[in-house]
């Protein structure tokens, strides 16, 4: 970099730049702050979220009974599958204690607990993807942000030159070289963006993969250990009643 600027090196050169190419240096270097403070802490959430849900997953299937595998999530409160089961446990929960025909009850108890486990899994997916757009925008952005600091550099140098009138290349060079570096800062705030934002996107994946297998072990569980229609309200339930089909065990 000395080598393009010998009369007194890079930031000699910055400080000889013309106030809109410092302007477009300075959003540049804001955005490059913001993506690396993104960058690592996205590096430690998500590999703690990714190592949690699959970690209590298989605590999940591993327990016995529902409430001793709610327990054991309760370890672990920061993981995304604590969350989505708390979810779906709290509906399970109300639906337990509502006043509903019991016919009907079961059905509508595993609708609603489908609905939350959805609603779960988007609500922790749209945590641990908070900050990926601005990482996305800044690949997007700053190389043509810089680019535009370059074109409005090479403008001033031919400008210079008019005035001037003299094409020499001494005379143009450190213009040129201010603009061009704009280019060069850009690309560089562009290219650690838009690899972190796809590394990013494929570990969010993988989490989601790992949540929808949770909420299926979890219905699973459910239809397998709760049962709400005991055999005294069927046998009182009106013929009518006695015709419908069978509720689900869940």
């Amino acid at each position: 970099m000395d080598a393009l600027t010998p009369h007194g090196g890079f930031w000699a050169m910055m400080a000889n730049a013309t106030p809109t190419v410092m302007f477009v240096l300075c959003v540049l270097g804001f955005m490059s702050l913001g993506c690396w403070s993104i960058i690592f802490v996205k590096i430690f959430t998500l590999t703690s979220a990714k190592r949690e849900t699959a970690r209590d997953f298989v605590r999940f299937q591993e327990a016995e009974t529902l409430r001793t595998a709610m327990q054991s999530l309760g370890q672990s409160r920061q993981s995304p599958a604590f969350h989505v089961g708390r979810l779906a446990f709290e509906e399970l929960v109300r639906m337990e204690q509502a006043d509903l025909d019991p016919v009907e009850k079961g059905h509508v108890a595993m609708d609603n607990i489908r609905r939350v486990l959805r609603q779960g899994v988007s609500q922790e997916l749209a945590k641990l993807s908070s900050s990926l757009p601005f990482l996305a925008t800044s690949a997007n952005a700053t190389p043509f942000i810089g680019l535009f600091g370059t074109v409005w550099g090479i403008m001033n140098s031919f400008h210079s030159i008019g005035l001037m009138q003299s094409a020499a290349l001494a005379a143009v060079a450190p213009g040129i070289s201010e603009a061009l570096i704009a280019t060069a800062i850009g690309l560089a705030v562009a290219i650690p963006a838009v690899i972190s934002y796809n590394f990013f996107l494929g570990y969010i994946q993988a989490i989601e993969g790992e949540l929808v297998n949770f909420a299926g072990a979890f219905l699973n569980r459910i239809q397998r250990e709760v049962t709400w229609t005991p055999r005294e309200a069927q046998a009182d339930a009106p013929a009518a009643a006695r015709r419908r089909p069978a509720p689900e065990r869940f």
